[in-house]
């Protein structure tokens, strides 16, 4: 539903249109106004709207000019815009608009487009906070939320830092309003949202209002824990450092006792609460764990850390794709190799479904289980170890499918089983190509051959599983010599 028309007549008898006598009567229902994109004079020279160009006042000032529109312009953050947001927001009430109705694109009320205009530097502080208190007097209602990020009027004027803004809206809300959720910030307060972009004079304003620093988010965080690290941030931004310091001393201050204990207090109280959220995870040490769903890596450390609040993971990769060998500053974690260390929030970590660790760190003891898990046609391998000639294309073929990919992985992780295989092999070609040997040589290596087959059971029940169909199988049998045949 749409409105577009100028009403005919202002609707009188209503002390609101006696405080503001340019108002027409507005639809008693919210609604929702089609997109549409913002007007410009055809020889402008700029690419944005300026309400102070003349211009630009014609089309702004002219009743044919829609609600739709001038939603669209209000969409462009430029000063020239932003400072201007009560010119434009009165054209828009002046069509006969409720003063909860909705820009189609972004979802967002007049009160919303307020709360944004205040920011330092883009708006005018004063503007926003006497247009602001003329929509709430108009019956703007302060607990909206845009249906596209979640965010009501308190949201927006923390994420823009305009703590005037927040007087204003907080002495219509509820007590409770002040710690009201956003999804988009994992459902954080606006304390969340104001330390999270180091708003510190929004901070401050929110305690002062009975904000909660305690009130933990989606993923277990108080304010103070989403306050960006300063050791993180490079030279140029010493500034936002020293605010990231202030910030979050502020609101450590402000917690509660439970969330200021002493240092020597803190390594016992933290043990415990890793290992009670290791043990709601289905996690321990030494677990192999998955990192965001993409890095692999092995789970060697879990607790609080000296360059950041909370509980954090430190974990081993299987790749070099870290960022230290277990240790940052002075303080070590635990110990791995260079560039094979990092750390992470609990929350991004999860148990991996494949517990099989890198082959390169893996002992021979290991070797076994790692040639099982291989889907190898066996039964070849035992035909080629009995023979150790190349008697047909069929046969190189076959050794070279046994040289790909799969063979290579097998290089590293089983250098004390597959040599036993390759070795015989090699041997059995050497002794027939190039040395002749004798022919009680030979059986005398098949004797041993017989042996070495008898005492791998895996194999066998392996070779029996993947053997190919009976008519192959029965061709290399019956080239095979009798004495060669493993019963």
């Amino acid at each position: 539903m749409t409105i577009e028309d100028l009403p005919d007549f202002p609707l009188a008898g209503s002390s609101l249109i006696g405080k503001y006598p340019f108002l027409f009567q507005g639809s008693d229902t919210p609604v929702i106004f089609s997109i549409s994109a913002a007007p410009m004079p055809s020889d402008c020279e700029f690419s944005f709207f300026d309400p102070n160009d003349t211009s630009c006042q014609e089309i702004l000032f002219d009743p044919k000019t829609s609600v739709s529109e001038l939603f669209a312009i209000l969409r462009q953050w430029v000063p020239q815009v932003q400072q201007n947001i009560d010119v434009i927001g009165n054209e828009i009430l002046k069509r006969g608009c409720n003063v909860n109705d909705r820009d189609g694109l972004t979802d967002m009320t007049l009160l919303h487009y307020t709360c944004k205009s205040g920011a330092h530097g883009i708006g005018d502080v004063d503007t926003a906070v006497k247009f602001a208190t003329q929509l709430i007097d108009l019956g703007a209602d302060v607990s909206l939320r845009s249906r596209w990020t979640n965010m009501n009027a308190l949201h927006y004027a923390a994420y823009f830092d305009v703590p005037e803004l927040i007087r204003v809206i907080l002495k219509t809300s509820k007590p409770k309003d002040v710690d009201a959720t956003c999804s988009d910030f994992n459902f954080g307060t606006a304390l969340h949202i104001a330390a999270y972009n180091l708003c510190a004079g929004t901070v401050k304003c929110l305690l002062e209002h009975g904000a909660n620093p305690a009130f933990r988010n989606d993923k277990g965080q108080i304010p103070a824990d989403v306050v960006p690290d300063p050791v993180e941030m490079p030279l140029e931004m010493a500034d936002a450092a020293a605010t990231a310091k202030e910030i979050k001393q502020m609101l450590l201050d402000a917690a509660p006792l439970s969330y200021d204990l002493s240092k020597p207090l803190l390594p016992n109280y933290d043990r415990v609460t890793s290992k009670a959220m290791l043990t709601s995870l289905g996690l321990k040490l030494g677990d192999r764990v998955v990192i965001a769903g993409q890095k692999v890596g092995t789970l060697r450390f879990c607790g609080t850390t000296e360059f950041a609040s909370g509980q954090w993971a430190g974990i081993e990769l299987d790749e070099p794709e870290g960022k230290n060998n277990g240790s940052v500053g002075k303080v070590q974690y635990f110990k791995c190799a260079p560039k094979y260390g990092i750390f992470a929030p609990l929350s991004k970590i999860s148990k991996a479904k494949d517990q099989r660790k890198n082959i390169a760190h893996t002992s021979s003891t290991k070797a076994g289980p790692l040639i099982r898990s291989q889907k190898i046609d066996v039964a070849h391998v035992t035909s080629k170890v009995n023979t150790g000639l190349m008697t047909s294309k069929k046969d190189s073929a076959l050794e070279s499918t046994l040289s790909l990919a799969p063979g290579e992985e097998l290089k590293t992780g089983a250098e004390k089983d597959v040599p036993l295989i390759g070795s015989i092999s090699s041997s059995s070609s050497i002794s027939s190509l190039e040395h002749k040997q004798s022919l009680s040589k030979k059986l005398n290596a098949r004797g041993n051959n017989k042996k070495t087959m008898s005492k791998s059971p895996s194999l066998s029940s392996r070779a029996s599983a993947g053997r190919n169909p009976p008519c192959t199988a029965a061709g290399a049998a019956a080239r095979r010599p009798a004495a060669w045949r493993v019963a």
